[in-house]
């Protein structure tokens, strides 16, 4: 009887236990539906967001200071190009010698697709006054100095191991590649102008190119008011850690503006990117060479020059590079050289050399002192009158920022600085043209005084 009465029991509990597991199994179904419905809704949520994506970005970079001679009086005439040499491309360290304010502001929308396409809209605006007054309408340029849009990894070229990756873009703007010393606040190549193109063609696995097309304005003809402009292919080729610049350039007309400047050019740049300072020590730098002829003499800016003769011919070296020199010293040399002759007049002949060294002593992490020590040699000779000599300039600069830990290019800084600066009596009042407007020097052994900030983002 204990046995019979055990067994249905027994019976009854595992009846029990099954209606239970199967209101459990049911149960959990109905979560399962659920959870999936949420998924194809945040599935759908995603994609449609993804259609709408978008972003905006905005950068920038400002320098603005006091610049204070040793008469307490405003120091004019300086810069980075305030030699003789420098009416041709010829910059010296600019730490301590800039007195201007100049400001940019870039505005970039972005936005995405869900196949991973993306499309980029730019404008820059720019604005450079030599004023001290907090009105200055009177003297600004204001100016939009670039205003282009891009499409990205388009999918119509997925397929394509040439395109796939590439980007199309139109409008006015500066290079992509351009790219510059910082301590000369000069340019090594620069290309701009108003055109269209396409950056990251696959070559080969380890080989981009871009592809360009830009024009620039050099003016009018007077007799039929016709826009002479010059127009500039370029071919730039990155293949690892070289770059191989080529650019071709015609500007038809251009003798009828200004009789004899040249109507055609050529111009190539040759650059080692180095991930190491020079295989010494860690850091980075840069060496190359660019060469030039007809409009294609103008090195840095390329194209941008329309007064130069068709037999105008220029070649220029650099070498850059920066690296830490101990725990908190910081080092970066800089060398530009440039020869070029029958540049804006027949038999014309200039040669000039920059050597600049920054040093930065780091104190704390918010304080350094930087020092910065700039040579230039130059050999003029405009085809009426010579010069040769030498140009210099010592900076002590104590200096506020951040992070000095991050390096000499972590912005922003505030800089008070004393600079010396002095030239060879044989370069006093020297001018690269006869040109009425044309810069002068006048004479060196002069103490200045700055206050300076200086930021990017």
């Amino acid at each position: 009887m204990k046995l019979h009465t055990l067994a249905v029991a027994v019976t009854m509990g595992l009846m029990t236990t099954s209606v239970l597991a199967s209101e459990d199994v049911a149960a959990l179904e109905q979560r399962i539906n659920a959870l999936e419905q949420r998924v194809v809704q945040t599935e759908q949520i995603s994609t449609e967001a993804n259609e709408k994506a978008s972003s905006f970005e905005f950068h920038g970079y400002a320098r603005s200071g006091l610049l204070i001679n040793d008469d307490l009086n405003g120091a004019t005439g300086t810069g980075p190009y305030m030699t003789a040499a420098g009416a041709i491309g010829a910059p010296v360290g600019r730490l301590g010698v800039e007195d201007d304010h100049y400001v940019e502001a870039n505005l970039i929308h972005k936005r995405f697709a869900d196949d991973g396409s993306s499309a980029l809209f730019r404008i820059m605006l720019a604005d450079s006054t030599e004023t001290n007054n907090e009105w200055t309408a009177s003297e600004s340029q204001l100016n939009v100095r670039q205003v282009y849009s891009e499409l990205n990894r388009l999918s119509m070229f997925s397929e394509s191991e040439a395109f796939s990756e590439a980007t199309f873009w139109a409008g006015k703007r500066f290079d992509r590649d351009n790219f510059d010393i910082h301590f000369f606040d000069s340019d090594i190549v620069f290309l701009s102008g108003t055109g269209a193109g396409v950056y990251d063609v696959q070559m080969s696995d380890n080989w981009k190119a871009n592809f360009s097309i830009y024009g620039r304005d050099f003016g009018e003809i007077d007799s039929s008011s016709t826009d002479v402009e010059n127009y500039i292919a370029t071919m730039n080729n990155r293949i690892g850690p070289w770059q191989v610049m080529l650019s071709g350039m015609t500007s038809a007309d251009n003798d009828n503006r200004l009789n004899g400047a040249a109507e055609s050019g050529v111009h190539a740049m040759f650059a080692y990117h180095g991930d190491n300072f020079f295989g010494l020590s860690e850091g980075f730098s840069k060496t190359g060479m660019l060469v030039g002829s007809g409009l294609g003499a103008e090195l840095k800016g390329i194209g941008s020059n329309g007064d130069l003769l068709d037999d105008a011919k220029a070649v220029r070296l650099f070498s850059y590079g920066v690296t830490r020199i101990g725990d908190n010293w910081r080092l970066a040399p800089a060398l530009m050289a440039e020869h070029s002759q029958d540049r804006l007049k027949k038999n014309d002949e200039f040669t000039w050399a920059s050597l600049n060294v920054r040093l930065a002593q780091e104190f704390t992490e918010n304080f350094e002192m930087v020092y910065e020590g700039s040579l230039q040699y130059m050999d003029l000779d405009n085809s009426t009158e010579q010069a040769s000599g030498g140009f210099y300039k010592a900076t002590v600069a104590p200096t506020l920022k951040l992070s000095t830990s991050n390096g000499f290019f972590d912005r922003p800084e505030l800089r008070f600085a004393v600079s010396y600066v002095d030239w060879s009596e044989d370069l006093n009042g020297y001018s690269i043209s006869t040109e009425a407007d044309a810069a002068t020097m006048g004479e060196g052994g002069e103490v200045l005084f700055a206050l300076q900030m200086e930021t990017w983002f």
